[in-house]
């Protein structure tokens, strides 16, 4: 598991020392007066935010501020440099592993609130879609391509995607995204409106995609199937690429 190097550590624990200070001498805001200052409260604001990303929820400022005084004064740590590494990284994995748990537990929890509603149907790979608008064309297979309007959200409001914000539909083969979409697609006629439920199993997963999806995430999709250009003589695709 990747952890933060000592240089963005020392950073951290330098700025954590400085706001330390600041609080000892009863002063109740952290007064930034130099560029300096400026720097490395900005190095200590992404570290801490590194950290938090980690599952991280307490750590003790004082210990870590008291830390750093003491290498910059020449003092020797208490643990060699291959202990403090495998501190850090049972730490981190052991904070890491508590977040994935409760992102697991809210993600399961929302799916099975939400196949409980009127409308809302469940098909036996854990997929729940609701009709808006029924179609009455075709029903397009792995091996086509479509064009569909769509917005993509999390179950907290965040729009992730969005191709009517784009203005202009989005063309794809329907063999190339997450499984979630080849399914819930291939049950829409052409003009259909489907409010599609993808659970993190049948979208991103364990890891996410990017800054926008985070690991665990069920996706909530308002989909309209616009067009579809059957393939001619094309493999169907097997294995989906994680795109949107």
């Amino acid at each position: 598991m990747k952890f933060l190097n000592l240089s963005t550590v020392c950073a951290l624990l330098m700025t954590v020392g400085y706001a330390n200070a600041q609080q000892d001498r009863g002063e109740g805001v952290l007064m930034l007066s130099d560029r300096a200052d400026s720097v490395a409260y900005a190095f200590g604001a992404s570290v801490a935010r590194d950290l938090k990303r980690t599952g991280l929820e307490t750590i003790n400022a004082k210990v870590l501020a008291q830390a750093i005084a003491d290498i910059f004064a020449g003092k020797e740590s208490p643990f060699e440099e291959t202990e403090e590494h495998e501190l850090i990284m049972q730490t981190i994995s052991s904070a890491r592993e508590k977040m994935d748990g409760r992102k697991r537990d809210e993600a399961h929890a929302f799916m099975e609130s939400n196949k409980a509603r009127s409308g809302v149907t469940t098909t036996v790979s854990g997929l729940q879609y609701e009709v808006i608008r029924e179609g009455t064309g075709e029903r397009p297979t792995l091996a086509d391509t479509v064009t569909v309007h769509y917005k993509g959200q999390l179950i907290d409001g965040h729009v992730f995607d969005s191709s009517y914000d784009r203005g202009e539909p989005a063309t794809f083969p329907l063999g190339r995204v997450i499984s979630g979409w080849q399914e819930g697609l291939q049950l829409m006629p052409v003009g259909a409106h489907y409010r599609i439920y993808v659970p993190y199993e049948l979208g991103y997963g364990e890891r996410g995609a990017g800054q926008d999806i985070p690991p665990y995430s069920p996706l909530i999709f308002d989909v309209e199937l616009v067009s579809i250009q059957p393939a001619v003589n094309a493999p169907v695709a097997v294995e989906a690429d994680q795109a949107k």
